[in-house]
């Protein structure tokens, strides 16, 4: 995508899983999320930025725009 590489990772029970690699010559950053077996983890984020569509006018970037504003 606009020349980055870009992986995907589709295996049983790999349910949520981020992980973003920044790389130079002889460098490697890794930041890396696990969400276990389940989407749970994202559930009252994804309900906060539900109730808070209607409230919303344009593009808002980030689930921490909806925290600091709730």
């Amino acid at each position: 995508m606009a020349g980055v590489q870009i992986h995907s990772v589709r295996l049983p029970s790999y349910s949520v899983s981020t992980e973003v690699i920044f790389g130079n010559a002889d460098e490697r950053l890794h930041l890396r999320h696990e969400a276990g077996s389940s989407a749970s983890p994202y559930v009252a984020g994804t309900l906060l930025a539900i109730h808070q569509v209607t409230r919303r006018v344009g593009v808002t970037r980030g689930l921490d725009s909806l925290l600091f504003d709730h």
